[in-house]
């Protein structure tokens, strides 16, 4: 590409970008209609079905023209499904039959699937990765079949960072080679942050109502607060991770990534509980279902009376004294008090720098072999598929270096996971340093403090979250001298989802920070993409 905007072949480009940028801002439906279809909630929208002012199958026709508009800037999605408009058909036959019946807040409602969750339809569920393209699913995910059951529309897959950024330490985030380079619709250069970048990503431009993402250490809370909308990492187990392509059986979870807290909330409630083909997982985490769902939790006095750890060291210190981030994070503070909390300030996790270096470290002595192990499993499942092993997978990235990038990315991890031999007595030594970590550090705070919950700025928590299973909610939190979005994150113990929600709802409520994406453009980043429409 050329290095200055000054030369010709560019300048003939720029009409196209400012095209491009001027439609992703005011996009023309050829709908005529009283509903105000952008940023819609799930509340909106069901009030609106319910008075006849929209149908099921208009609302999809929106977010298809929007993705097609949008998706070649934001490379969001990797496929849309092609019975979504049926799907919206049969949502609406069902409306008008329903009469008394109650039906599912998710009822004709449009979702995107991260690309690891499988689906028993025509589309394709690939990690990602062209080795996978054309695989068949044996039948639809645990938390896709209780989607199904609740009436939701599945308006396709979203893209990832490639085997959920578990390939090499040099995948750039939100890159696959089926979909290309994700882009933050905020700042167009700035990172999309981990694994779920694409429901993130979607989620915030409104290339549909709500989405689906899953997390190992990260993947969801990260791209929430990159992307400014709301991520739920639930507690392992609360939600089934079968038929989902794993890291760790351990460690991932399955949560929604949408723009509001009620919106995430209505999808947590549509996808918890026991599955018999995620047994062990589930019917542990059951007992911490609430009985009447969680939606009775969006409590705008949510805050009172909660005891909130406020983590200092490591964490809020990390900003500049006078950062834009620092000083919006003390009047976030300020919030919470005079919203009823009690906030237990200066807190510091005694072992969080060892958690960290542990993760970046120590953590490669177990999820590299429990990648492998789900791995394998998954694809020995399939009906059919290209590839049938990890060690297949390498070999298909070998033949496809170009497709692949494989001079610019490699895959040492993938390579490293198949150089392990299972779960012997050293990755069971690092899993017993990690429950005992857990519970010497996040537990003991928390448990010493009589605390409800902790709050922490973005993403620096998910370690420790990721190593005890514990659940976190990231709300946004503002937005950078740049522009480029930042969350706060609301954690607690397994369990504390209800707690949670009361908290990031009532703070959401009452701070009302995000606002839509600014798609601003950085010309020569941009200028790739467009070479390729």
């Amino acid at each position: 590409m050329p290095s200055s905007l000054s030369t010709p072949q560019t300048l003939l480009l720029l009409p196209l970008l400012f095209s491009i940028i001027s439609i992703s801002i005011s996009i023309s439906i050829s709908i005529t209609h009283a509903f105000d279809f952008k940023y819609s909630t799930i509340d909106q929208i069901q009030q609106a079905f319910q008075h006849n002012q929209l149908t099921s199958r208009q609302l999809v026709q929106y977010y298809l023209d929007r993705i097609q508009t949008l998706n070649p800037l934001l490379r969001a999605v990797i496929e849309v499904n092609p019975d979504a408009l049926d799907q919206a058909d049969n949502a609406d036959s069902e409306r008008q039959t329903a009469q008394q019946r109650q039906l599912s807040g998710l009822h004709g409602i449009p979702i995107l699937l991260k690309d690891s969750i499988g689906t028993k339809d025509r589309l394709n569920t690939t990690a990602g990765s062209l080795a996978l393209l054309g695989s068949v699913v044996p039948r639809d995910a645990g938390v896709v079949e209780k989607l199904r059951q609740s009436g939701a529309v599945i308006l396709g897959k979203a893209s990832l960072t490639e085997w959920a950024n578990f390939r090499s330490r040099r995948a750039p985030n939100g890159w696959c080679a089926r979909s290309g380079q994700g882009r933050n619709p905020y700042v167009l250069t700035a990172d999309t942050c981990s694994s779920s970048s694409g429901s993130a990503i979607a989620a915030a431009a409104d290339l549909a109502t709500v989405t689906l993402g899953t997390e190992t250490d990260g993947s969801i809370i990260c791209p929430s607060a990159m992307n400014s909308v709301v991520g739920i990492k639930p507690t392992v187990g609360l939600t089934s991770r079968s038929g989902v392509i794993l890291i760790s059986s351990r460690q991932d979870t399955i949560g929604p990534i949408c723009r509001t807290v009620s919106d995430a909330v209505h999808v947590l409630d549509a996808i918890v509980g026991y599955d018999p083909r995620d047994a062990e997982a589930t019917r542990d985490a059951s007992g911490y279902v609430p009985a009447g769902g969680y939606l009775q939790f969006l409590r705008a006095s949510g805050l009172e009376g909660k005891r909130l750890g406020i983590l200092r060291k490591g964490f809020f210190d990390a900003y500049p004294e006078g950062s834009i981030q620092a000083l919006t994070f003390e009047q976030h503070f300020t919030t919470l008090r005079e919203k009823g909390a009690i906030l237990v300030d200066d807190l510091e996790i005694a072992n969080a720098s060892t958690v960290v270096d542990f993760m970046n470290n120590g953590e490669f002595l177990v999820l590299p072999a429990e990648f492998k192990q789900s791995l394998n499993e998954y694809l020995s499942e399939l009906i059919y598929s290209p590839v049938r092993s990890l060690a297949d997978i390498i070999d298909f990235n070998n033949k496809h270096k170009r497709e692949e990038r494989m001079e610019e990315i490699g895959q040492s991890i993938l390579l490293l996971a198949e150089s392990t031999k299972g779960i012997g007595p050293v990755e069971e030594r690092a899993i017993d340093r990690m429950n005992q970590l857990s519970m010497q550090g996040l537990e003991k705070l928390m448990k010493e403090n009589k605390l409800d919950g902790i709050v922490t700025p973005g993403a620096k928590i998910v370690s420790v979250l990721g190593i005890g299973g514990y659940p976190g909610i990231s709300v946004p939190a503002g937005y950078a001298s740049d522009g480029v979005p930042f969350g706060i994150c609301f954690a607690g113990l397994k369990g504390s989802e209800p707690t949670l929600i009361e908290l990031a709802y009532a703070f959401e409520q009452a701070t009302n920070v995000r606002v839509p994406p600014s798609f601003k453009p950085s010309f020569m980043s941009v200028l790739d993409d467009i070479d390729s429409l």
